[in-house]
């Protein structure tokens, strides 16, 4: 079974407010950020790989290797404009693989990964660079033992998932305050819900494995991002509301959830709510959404939609 979970919460046209609910992640076979591989920040999780031309390594690594202080003065605009417009060729011909910066082998192995055509010798070549440049306890070991996990998540002709959750594992274990260690987390929380030899085991047990990291993630974006996909697998899973809805109430609360994501989320949760007798708590969301998003296509249904609960809570002295 191909899993992705990786498609925005709840259908995008029309007024059907229960479509998110029918097809709760046809998520089933597609990557992240719609198409993307790079999820996070409340979209959605790439946990298979994409085509291989659609991988995009080298902008991910921009930011952290200037931090770095990557490349000689001269050079140090070419590179960052090849890394930005994704130009893999640019980068190793500017950069060397002995290069005597650290932050400089780091991009030169994001090059490395990103030349086309792709195949799993350039892989190695890459990782063992990266293999090098993890041993350390600075920024680019982290982002070294990220990016090598990821090459065994989506980067060869056949994963290896397993190696790909020891590495991410491993990270979490060393430098656990790394916000690639964070990221690891995320990764490697999806790997268990989907996709790790135990994930044959029951959905109940899918769930909890995931859950378990969640102590272990510092940073609150991607501790949402967890929870988010986390609710979007107990959809998936055939799982009690109780099971799944409050990572979807968690995550919406961290907020950042952008765009029709975000509107999606708030009529989702407003909906199972709804399902599940919480008529409080349906009227809050449903009221959010309105407020939020009064003229959009879904407003009627979910006006009715509300109407409906407060006759609820007229009818039980709720109101």
């Amino acid at each position: 079974m191909r899993v992705v979970a990786d498609v925005p919460i709840g259908d995008r046209i029309g007024g059907d407010t229960d479509a998110h609910l029918r097809t709760p992640c046809e998520s089933f076979c597609s990557s992240s950020c719609r198409k993307g591989v790079n999820f996070h920040h409340g979209r959605v999780l790439s946990v298979l790989p994409a085509p291989r031309p659609a991988r995009l390594v080298l902008p991910l690594l921009i930011l952290p290797l200037l931090a770095a202080g990557a490349a000689a003065p001269a050079d140090v605009n070419r590179v960052w404009s090849a890394l930005a417009n994704n130009r893999p060729q640019d980068v190793l011909r500017l950069l060397r693989r002995d290069a005597d910066s650290r932050a400089e082998r780091l991009a030169w192995a994001a090059g490395r990964i990103g030349t086309q055509p792709s195949s799993d010798a350039a892989m190695r070549e890459a990782e063992a660079v990266l293999a090098e440049l993890e041993q350390g306890q600075d920024d680019v070991a982290a982002e070294s033992a990220y990016v090598r996990a990821r090459i065994y998540q989506l980067h060869l002709n056949e994963p290896d998932f397993p190696k790909a959750a020891k590495l991410y594992t491993e990270l979490a274990g060393r430098q656990p305050h790394s916000h690639w260690a964070q990221l690891g987390l995320v990764k490697l929380g999806m790997l268990k819900l989907y996709l790790l030899p135990d994930s044959s085991g029951s959905a109940a047990d899918r769930l909890a494995a995931a859950e378990a990291l969640l102590p272990r993630i510092q940073e609150p974006l991607l501790r949402r991002d967890l929870d988010l996909q986390i609710g979007q697998a107990g959809i998936v899973l055939h799982q009690s509301l109780a099971r799944f809805l409050p990572h979807l109430i968690a995550a919406e609360r961290v907020g950042g959830i952008t765009g029709t994501a975000g509107e999606d989320l708030i009529v989702q949760i407003g909906v199972l709510s709804e399902r599940g007798g919480d008529w409080m708590r349906a009227r809050e969301y449903f009221q959010r959404y309105l407020a939020q998003y009064p003229t959009n296509v879904r407003a009627f249904t979910i006006r009715r939609k509300l109407d409906e609960v407060n006759r609820r809570l007229a009818k039980e002295g709720g109101a």
